[in-house]
């Protein structure tokens, strides 16, 4: 994994559902994190929380306990079921979603890909309402690639907070850069409390799975002495 540089994090404001955000964060290059999505030339806001920016990201973080899917965000499944043109993939919601069949890089009803109920898989929300189930895909919409999507082998499962996972994919905690720069490891960080990580060893994948679960409540600074105690 490379490491990443951090930056600060300011929190702005408290927010809630249907809330406009300032147009002044509408500059070309910002992100828009968790919480947040973009109609036309207005931001509002998705869920109660408290607006907080890094650099140039902007997300909601909140302590919701249950995961709510939302279009866009990546999520850590594992498959339950098996439908017709369809997998079945718990995510930790209240419903389980849909992946379909044809949900997958260069994807066709002769070649697919075959899953058996317990793997594991990373994937995008490519469909969230609360009418329906959400549904997923295992590539990037913008260019149709795989990216990262798909199946994910071997390795394990952290289960932690979401605000834990927003904090990891905004790299507001140093702990990811700081066993980068000492370990050979994968992550797949998904907004609804998984982290899936993989290393060539079993010790390096003990080592980085103790880091992260430790470091949840550690700042920056205690993070570098954990990271410093168990990698030797």
């Amino acid at each position: 994994m490379k490491p990443t540089k951090s930056t600060e994090r300011t929190r702005l404001k408290v927010v809630l559902p249907g809330d406009t955000v300032s147009l002044e964060v509408t500059t070309p290059g910002i992100t828009l994190g968790p919480g947040l999505i973009q109609a036309g030339e207005f931001i509002t806001c998705t869920k109660a929380g408290v607006l907080v920016c890094s650099g140039s990201t902007y997300w909601i973080e909140t302590d919701q306990k249950r995961y709510i899917p939302e279009t866009g965000e990546h999520v850590v499944g594992r498959i339950s079921g098996k439908g017709g043109e369809f997998y079945r993939v718990d995510v930790g919601s209240a419903h389980q979603a849909i992946l379909p069949f044809l949900a997958f890089e260069n994807a066709t009803k002769k070649n697919r890909p075959n899953f058996n109920i317990g793997d594991l898989i990373y994937a995008r929300v490519s469909l969230a309402n609360k009418d329906m189930d959400p549904e997923l895909q295992c590539f990037n919409p913008t260019n149709n690639k795989a990216e990262g999507f798909g199946k994910l082998e071997g390795g394990m499962v952290l289960k932690c907070s979401l605000r834990y996972c927003q904090r990891l994919l905004t790299q507001e905690t140093d702990i990811c850069k700081l066993l980068g720069q000492k370990l050979q490891f994968e992550l797949s960080i998904g907004m609804n409390g998984r982290v899936w990580l993989s290393s060539d060893t079993i010790k390096h994948i003990s080592l980085v799975y103790n880091a992260l679960k430790q470091a949840e409540t550690l700042n920056n600074n205690e993070c570098k002495t954990l990271v410093s105690k168990l990698v030797v």
